[in-house]
Parts: structure tokens; sequence; C-alpha cells
């Protein structure tokens, strides 16, 4: 006899394929959401080591700066100490041209000549003195013009002082400096 299925086949077939779909589904759903979570976990961890290395280089960022800010201040104190030196070694060199400058003021000075006053403004000497004549100042500006020490003696005063004599006066003149060039190799 022949065998007739009467049973609902086709709705346990569909039952049995939307249980399967959704099984897959659910298995999708806990697979995504455990990719999503492992995502999340790596990329947290990397976060978490790049904030790490940026204290880090914080770190070492300000340990570099407080260097920098010595180093800084050290250079700043190197310079200081470099340009004292510098100021010493300018008045060690000039103190034999000083003295010779002296020198030269007493080898010029003629006879009835005295100073009263000499002040030096950068180049240039300003000399008050008393002389027993105007020959003798004359006398003394041919002499300081002369020397290799001085230039341009200009006389900017004479007045007669009777304290001092008949024919004495009191004279103003200015006279500039000259290093000679051979300063160094004088007798």
């Amino acid at each position: 006899m022949a065998k007739i299925n009467l049973l609902p086949w086709r709705e346990e077939r569909r039952e049995q394929l939307k249980q399967e779909f959704l099984t897959n589904l659910v298995a999708v759903i806990v697979g995504a959401v455990v990719v999503i979570g492992l995502i999340f976990m790596l990329l947290g961890r990397s976060i978490d080591a790049q904030n790490d290395k940026n204290r880090y280089l914080q770190s070492h960022i300000e340990t570099l700066n407080e260097q920098v800010s010595e180093i800084s201040s050290i250079n700043a104190h190197r310079d200081q100490l470099v340009d004292r030196m510098d100021i010493i070694q300018g008045l060690q060199g000039n103190r034999p041209v000083i003295v010779r400058v002296f020198d030269q003021f007493v080898k010029t000075l003629p006879d009835g000549i005295y100073y009263e006053r000499l002040q030096r403004t950068n180049q240039q000497v300003e000399i008050d003195g008393v002389a027993e004549s105007n020959n003798r100042v004359s006398s003394l500006m041919r002499r300081l013009d002369r020397s290799e020490w001085f230039s341009n003696p200009n006389l900017t005063a004479v007045v007669a002082n009777p304290d001092f004599g008949e024919q004495a006066n009191k004279f103003s003149l200015s006279v500039g400096l000259a290093t000679p060039s051979v300063a160094g190799e004088e007798k």
C-alpha cells in the first residue's frame, strides 16, 4: 500500500530553518560582540601604552628643560666671567700705556709750567695749568704735537693770573691720545 505522509512536514521544515536561522543569528551577534570587545580591548591597551609613553616622555622633557635652564644660567655666568676677563686683560694691557702717557707728560713739560689738573675723557685729555709766559704755553703745545703719544693739541683758554707773577697765565688746553704703533717696543 502506498504510504502517504500527512504530517505537516513543511511547517516542521520551516520551524527547523527558522531555528537554524535564529541560532546562526545569535552566533553571529555573539561573535560580533566578541570581536568588537576584542577591538575595544586592543584599542584600550594601545591607548594606555601610548599614554604611558607620553608620561615617560613628558617626565624626561621636564628633566631636559631643567638641564637646559641650568645650561643657560651657566652660559650666562660664563659670559659674565669672559667679559670680566676681557676687562681685566684690557686694564692689564693698558697699564704700561698709562705709565708711558704720564711719562710723556713729564717729558714734554717745559720749564716754567706746571699742571693743576689733567682729566681724561675717552681719547682726549683736558689740561689746566699755570705758565710763566705765553711762550711757555706755545712751547708746551709744540712738544705735545711732536710727541708720538699725543695728537692735535688745542688751546682753549689763556687767562692772566697776577697771583703767580706779572706775566703768569692760567691756561686750558686739550690734546688727543694717539697710541703709537711701536708702543710695546719703546726703549
